[in-house]
């Protein structure tokens, strides 16, 4: 693993741009961490949801049948904390590099639809959104408002009555959009992993996945945090590490391509 802070590092830098360049279908996974800067808390850091609501209790499918009322609790706190929050930098390179035609795809286990807003366009939210409120009796999808998440109670499908929940990804549902992930990943020879640690599974599987086809992986955190392989004696799988703030490490990455 070639570790790179920005302002140093410079041939590292210049050696992963010249292979960005070369890559036939480069693809992003992102997590949490690129959302901070946007103020956004990660969910397991300090003020995060999971230190106030314990997943297991609050964010699972079984609790949502029977208790919607508690499950509901979780919902408000995510739901405000996403109101009026904007794409950072972070965001907008990954939308500019889209446009450029020199990123694929972009995989996120983020709920807040900050890439959406940044301008990215080939989006595959594996944890479904935020933004969206699902009856699972009737199949009803609607916007959700700021309204939903400071009313009392618990907002109800109009078509059949039934508890509506937003449209995330719970504890005991299936994650979205697999198969086309997989099938992206499976044509993917360079992966980008920011602002996450791809501990959650399916996510976790999907940079050993690149790396077994021969692929690059190159990481964006703070510091290391992606597990070791199963398949060669490599303590890492990471290629390039970019270490340091993502609103930094990626514009100086783009930047770098682009002077290629």
């Amino acid at each position: 693993m070639k570790t790179i802070t920005i302002n140093k590092n410079i041939d590292y830098l210049a050696e992963a741009a010249e292979c960005y360049k070369k890559a036939r279908c480069a693809v992003a996974l992102t997590g949490a961490g690129i959302s901070v800067n946007s103020g956004i808390a990660d969910f397991r850091s300090p003020g995060g949801v999971w230190t106030k609501f314990s997943p297991d209790e609050y964010a699972t499918l079984t609790l949502f049948k029977r208790k919607p009322e508690k499950a509901w609790e979780l919902y408000r706190e995510l739901g405000r904390g996403l109101v009026g929050k904007t794409p950072n930098r972070a965001h907008k390179v990954l939308a500019e590099l889209e446009k450029q035609n020199s990123l694929r795809g972009l995989i996120t286990q983020n709920v807040d639809n900050l890439h959406q807003a940044a301008g990215s366009k080939k989006v595959l939210e594996i944890h479904g959104d935020h933004q969206h409120l699902h009856c699972l009796q009737c199949g009803d999808l609607i916007p959700a408002t700021e309204e939903h998440y400071n009313m009392d109670g618990v907002p109800e499908c109009p078509l059949c009555n039934y508890p509506y929940k937003p449209n995330v990804v719970l504890f005991g549902e299936g994650v979205r959009y697999l198969e086309t992930i997989e099938n992206l990943i499976m044509q993917c020879d360079l992966l980008l992993v920011i602002g996450t640690s791809a501990k959650v599974h399916p996510a976790a599987t999907l940079p050993e996945m690149v790396k077994q086809n021969g692929g690059l992986i190159y990481e964006f955190n703070m510091e290391p945090a992606l597990g070791q392989s199963s398949h060669t004696a490599q303590a890492v799988i990471t290629d390039y590490f970019f270490k340091g703030d993502l609103s930094t490490t990626i514009p100086a990455f783009a930047q770098a391509i682009k002077e290629k």
